[in-house]
């Protein structure tokens, strides 16, 4: 007994002395002094592990970043190719150029957009295509579409210019004149009798939506009104006119004097028919205007856009009315436009 109890503590001594165990001297020891040190050793064998991802994270980043330039570049030069070499007008490539600014032309110092070339040419394919059957792939159908591009580049150099001297003249056009314009046609029944009519009008004839018109109804007025103000001659010729008239003027005489209109002003201005409130023939300002007069009644000054116009109603005959006027002829906003080009040069970047 003795001598087993004598084993158990020689056996016990020797497993508890730091001699003869390798653990033991594998344990750390932390102190105050050595923790610091002790922590970067640690985060120096977790190094070796997170270089490698943070390695790979780059690399991700590197190829992505790379695949979307190339995919940029790719995209760019396909819109490049499509617009100024196959010229496509394509539905895709016209909400392109709505989103990219890419440019048609150049006017003076300014970029014409590709967008708004498209939005000229794409309505004068829709109505030949779709009220006209025009077969834009045949022998007859490419010429007519050459003379279209041909007209859209000139309608959208033209509207960047009178922009211009819009810019220049302080002329701007509001919500509201564009409002009372669309409401003058419309209450003759010219674009439909109902909301749902006319924007069926609109995509049917030129697959417009009424935006689209608001938009081309804009430009009209904004080149309108640039004329309305830079041609003073003809204001003042209408001005006269109307001068004599209130003070007692025979109206046929004046109309022989003035009227631009050489198929009446030698008929005392005098219309060739009965004038009827929906009559289509006439601008709609001037039925609406004359509509309003009594017999023998005589209108002031009408600005159709085109034309200034001075309205009499003769005498009413049922809901019809014997009417005369006399005209003043605009000069067409070309004629200004041709001035301020005379001065700074276009450049176009497609060949017609």
């Amino acid at each position: 007994m003795k001598r087993k109890l004598k084993h158990l503590l020689k056996r016990r001594k020797s497993v508890e002395s730091p001699g003869n165990s390798d653990s033991n001297d594998k344990v750390p020891r932390i102190t105050n002094d050595t923790v610091a040190a002790h922590r970067e050793e640690v985060l120096g064998r977790a190094r070796k592990y997170i270089y490698p991802l943070q390695h790979s994270k780059h690399r991700i980043v590197v190829i992505s970043s790379t695949l979307f330039a190339l995919v940029v570049i790719g995209f760019f030069t396909y819109c490049t190719l499509e617009l100024y070499r196959f010229q496509t007008t394509s539905t895709f490539m016209y909400r392109v150029t709505q989103i990219i600014p890419f440019p048609i032309a150049k006017a003076g110092s300014k970029y014409v957009s590709y967008e708004d070339y498209l939005f000229q040419l794409r309505h004068y394919m829709h109505y030949y295509q779709t009220q006209e059957q025009v077969d834009f792939n045949s022998s007859d159908g490419k010429l007519r579409l050459i003379a279209f591009k041909k007209q859209a580049m000139q309608q959208v150099i033209n509207d960047a210019y009178v922009k211009e001297l819009a810019s220049l003249h302080n002329v701007s056009v509001s919500d509201r004149e564009i409002n009372d314009e669309i409401t003058i046609v419309r209450s003759q029944n010219r674009l439909g009798n109902s909301e749902k009519v006319f924007e069926d009008v609109l995509k049917e004839y030129w697959g417009w939506s009424v935006n689209d018109f608001r938009r081309s109804l804009k430009q009209e007025i904004l080149a309108q009104k640039v004329v309305s103000v830079l041609d003073t001659a003809t204001i003042g010729r209408a001005q006269a006119a109307l001068s004599q008239l209130k003070a007692g003027a025979d109206f046929a005489t004046v109309a022989k004097q003035y009227s631009d209109d050489v198929v009446t002003k030698d008929n005392a201005g005098m219309y060739g028919g009965l004038i009827s409130a929906s009559n289509r023939d006439l601008p709609a300002q001037v039925t609406t205007a004359l509509f309003k007069l009594q017999p023998g009644q005589i209108s002031d000054i009408i600005n159709t856009g085109f034309t200034l116009e001075i309205v009499k109603n003769i005498e009413n005959s049922g809901d019809k009315i014997n009417a005369a006027h006399i005209v003043f002829n605009f000069k067409d906003v070309t004629y200004y436009i041709n001035q301020l080009t005379s001065k700074q040069s276009t450049k176009k970047y497609i060949n017609e």
